[in-house]
């Protein structure tokens, strides 16, 4: 086999069949609730104030929609991560997410079952022959109500060949002055501002028009150190809360490098510093910048699943407690890079009537750093109340 050749025929016998998951050990806490929104720099109330979620038409903390992927390992892509590629390395490609309205609360407990769904290969600029990896995750609550499923996209390559896409002007973080800094505060608290401006009220499907646009939502600039914080938001990162499937990293074609124990259930009964992915293992990349380099990003980045986290908060924080989420697809074009921000902003492409007699309206998402680069697009439908006639 070539450099040159990826070799996926390994995936074809996993294809359609569930596989493990790693269960959580208790109910989900409101703390667990709270620590996500905080890491997603998701600053809606109605996920942390118990007084103003107890005016709210729930009457307690309710988790955010995005909530769901805290409750398993692998952050969603492990359906969409199957199957060896040899000497490979794996990015998140993008997430489309079914949302059937049952929420999350504290007491919960979540189930989630995962059933990888196909893939392709592609010819691509970052790293040449490059496998697009797909896997669903169909996420329950305990009274068997399906809450969401969200089909994850993994982008598998070859390693020699992301390393090498590295550029060296791009090491290094940006600089922003003190003026720059409180400029983005003020940005920053305007979306803020938002939320509470619309507070228990309803979004009307009736005032919502075609061009309307969402408000601007920024945060940043990213570090190593919120990356951080997002990181230990997934219930997989803190150890023993839980039931951790065991893994060879090896087997699916890691480098040695890149593998290690992260995650590994028995490992974590002799020595847990080994296994959290903070430090060793795929993940490292995220939080220290040498081995971001050794898979192809010039500095510590973000995680593509707190990207589509925010998707799912930016949307469901403008809808407001009478609106849900109901579909979203989204493409993850690169990473949010350490010392840069992110802007995010939408606007209403359509509205629509659906056989089920919902009142919809589309929304059209897009994400950039501050030099414009696009980070993320996203098409969503997003259901909202219909005035009483």
């Amino acid at each position: 086999m070539s450099s040159t050749t990826l070799d996926c025929s390994d995936i074809d016998q996993y294809l359609g069949k569930p596989i493990d998951s790693s269960t959580i050990r208790e109910p989900i806490a409101n703390n667990d609730i709270r620590r996500w929104v905080h890491a997603m720099h998701y600053a809606n109330l109605l996920h942390y104030d118990p007084a103003f979620a107890g005016a709210s038409r729930f009457g307690k903390l309710v988790a955010p929609q995005s909530f769901p992927i805290v409750t398993d390992d692998g952050h969603g892509a492990a359906p969409a991560c199957v199957g060896c590629i040899p000497n490979s390395h794996l990015l998140f490609g993008g997430d489309e997410w079914w949302f059937y309205g049952p929420r999350v609360f504290a007491g919960d407990m979540i189930h989630n079952e995962r059933i990888p769904y196909d893939y392709v290969v592609k010819e691509t600029g970052f790293a040449g022959p490059t496998c697009f990896q797909r896997g669903d995750n169909n996420y329950s609550n305990h009274n068997g109500e399906i809450i969401a499923k969200q089909r994850s996209t993994s982008i598998r390559y070859l390693a020699a060949a992301g390393s090498a896409s590295v550029k060296p002007e791009e090491t290094q973080d940006p600089a922003w002055t003190e003026e720059e800094i409180a400029q983005l505060e003020d940005r920053k608290f305007a979306w803020i501002r938002t939320l509470h401006e619309l507070g228990h009220k309803e979004r009307w499907w009736d005032d919502v028009n075609v061009g309307d646009s969402l408000p601007e939502r920024v945060f940043g600039p990213h570090s190593i150190a919120s990356f951080t914080t997002e990181w230990r938001a997934y219930l997989m990162n803190t150890w023993g809360a839980l039931n951790l499937r065991k893994l060879d990293l090896l087997a699916l074609g890691y480098t040695p490098e890149m593998a290690g124990h992260e995650n590994d259930p028995d490992m974590q009964l002799v020595n847990p510093l080994l296994t959290d992915g903070a430090y060793y293992g795929p993940s490292r990349g995220h939080l220290f910048p040498y081995w971001a380099r050794k898979i192809g990003m010039p500095r510590a980045y973000g995680y593509g699943a707190s990207m589509g986290s925010w998707v799912t908060d930016y949307l469901a924080g403008w809808a407001g407690e009478h609106g849900m989420v109901i579909h979203s697809v989204a493409n993850y074009r690169s990473p949010a890079l350490s010392g840069d921000i992110t802007i995010q902003t939408g606007e209403v492409v359509d509205k629509m009537v659906d056989e089920e007699g919902r009142h919809l309206v589309q929304v059209r998402q897009a994400m950039a750093n501050q030099k414009g680069a696009i980070l993320c697009t996203a098409r969503a439908e997003i259901e909202l109340p219909k005035k009483p006639d």
